[in-house]
């Protein structure tokens, strides 16, 4: 019988690679089309691999923990001529070997065919006020490994590297940041590769743990953030309307969805305050489509609701559940976690009453929430203390982008928004 190939899927326009989590049918069984056979973990989520059509299981090329670079061929299933018309699927060749390596060591490095040029940024989701922007570069090529922007490590020490150590350094996959605390032997505080091998040998003996996927790509994202000029600012808000609100509704809608909401509205109003700096081009969003930090294990996972700002709570509720549940098995869809313009974490859920979160690289800002606290606040209604529910809310922002004064209005025009729960 003929052989159809199982192939490791684009599961996201960044993703390059994955490792294999689980097997879920071994060599041998009988497959139905669509069934999920492979279980796989990328740098933002854990999916699964589906077969094309129905068969027996008849080749596995690949072994849990492996990784597999996208394209490569995983699996071989042995099915009817009938199944493979009913299905569409694309039969192999005469050889039952995978046309490409499992290994991300032996992936050839020639290049994909490139999409066609647009006069904008493809998959960004902004407008662009003023001139076109183009995009330059050479064709894009498939980089099977989470690669970012090092942090400037300052005039001594990584500021400058030969080109073994450049070398040794991709080996290991350490960035300039990694080693900018070594103190360098070599002219002008270099560090030289003696000192590297030094260090290594060092800390070989110290407690450690392999960083997870999920880690990894945390740390690559906030380092690429961390190349721009980030600035906080924070007030304080009054919870009550929101909490009796909440307390009244049918529904009980998340304390977070209320300040999304409230967000989008307010950058709705504001749209500068979302805006991206590309070139000499600062970007308009589109559409407000607001992130939603969900802590899992080991990172963050950031699902994207979809226009905020033309929506009400009750018809948001629905996809923000769903989202949320999803971000926490992390099994959301690349879909659902891109093309973001804003992100709301709620801290507080932690015990915090303050903190200055990070935006993500591909936004130019971020709100963070902190736990509700009781404050004793003079009436002069009734000329006494009385006890009032109080949250701070903390906006970091690009400063290339927006200013204090910015950040100011957004976050008044918010606290205004949420002493009147009951128009979100």
């Amino acid at each position: 019988m003929p052989k159809v190939p199982i192939l490791m899927p684009q599961l996201g326009d960044s993703i390059a690679e994955a490792t294999v989590l689980r097997l879920l049918a071994a060599q041998g069984d009988t497959v139905e089309a669509d069934q999920e056979i492979f279980e796989v973990e990328t740098n933002k989520a854990t999916m699964g691999v589906t077969t094309m059509c129905g068969g027996i299981l008849s080749d596995v090329f690949i072994k849990e923990g492996e990784s597999v670079v996208v394209g490569a061929c995983m699996a071989m299933i042995e099915a009817t001529e009938e199944e493979i018309e009913r299905s569409g699927a694309t039969p192999a060749g005469d050889s039952t070997q995978p046309s490409l390596p499992a290994s991300p060591e032996s992936v050839p490095q020639a290049a994909p065919s490139a999409p066609p040029r647009e006069e904008k940024p493809a998959g960004v989701h902004f407008g662009v006020t003023g001139e076109s922007y183009q995009e330059n570069g050479t064709d894009l090529k498939v980089q099977p490994s989470v690669r970012g922007l090092p942090v400037p490590a300052g005039m001594k020490g990584a500021h400058y590297m030969s080109p073994r150590m450049k070398a040794r350094m991709d080996e290991l996959g350490m960035s300039a940041s990694d080693i900018a605390f070594i103190s360098g032997s070599g002219a002008g505080g270099r560090v030289t590769i003696d000192d590297l091998e030094e260090f290594l040998e060092y800390v070989s003996q110290w407690p450690h743990r392999k960083a997870s996927s999920m880690r990894l790509a945390v740390a690559d994202a906030m380092r690429r953030s961390w190349t721009r000029p980030l600035a906080s600012a924070g007030r304080p808000v009054f919870m009550d309307p929101l909490i009796k609100h909440r307390q009244n509704s049918p529904l009980r809608p998340g304390i977070t969805l209320y300040f999304a909401r409230a967000l989008a509205l307010s950058l709705a109003e504001s749209p500068e305050c979302a805006g991206y700096l590309v070139g000499e081009n600062i970007l308009s969003p589109k559409t407000i489509d607001i992130g939603i930090a969900a802590q899992v294990a080991d990172g963050v996972m950031v699902p994207v609701l979809r226009r905020v700002n033309e929506r009400t709570m009750e018809e948001l509720l629905e996809d923000y559940n769903r989202l949320i549940a999803q971000a926490r098995r992390r099994r959301l869809a690349p879909e659902d976690s891109t093309g973001g313009i804003a992100t709301v974490t709620n801290f507080g859920g932690f015990g915090l009453t303050f903190a200055a979160p990070m935006p993500m690289p591909s936004e130019s800002i971020i709100l963070g929430v902190g736990a509700v606290t009781k404050t004793p606040v003079w009436s002069d209604e009734v000329e006494a203390f009385i006890p009032i529910s109080k949250a701070n809310i903390v906006a970091t922002g690009d400063h290339r982008v927006v200013d204090g004064a910015d950040i100011g209005r957004l976050l008044k025009r918010v606290a205004e928004l949420l002493q009147r729960p009951e128009y979100l």
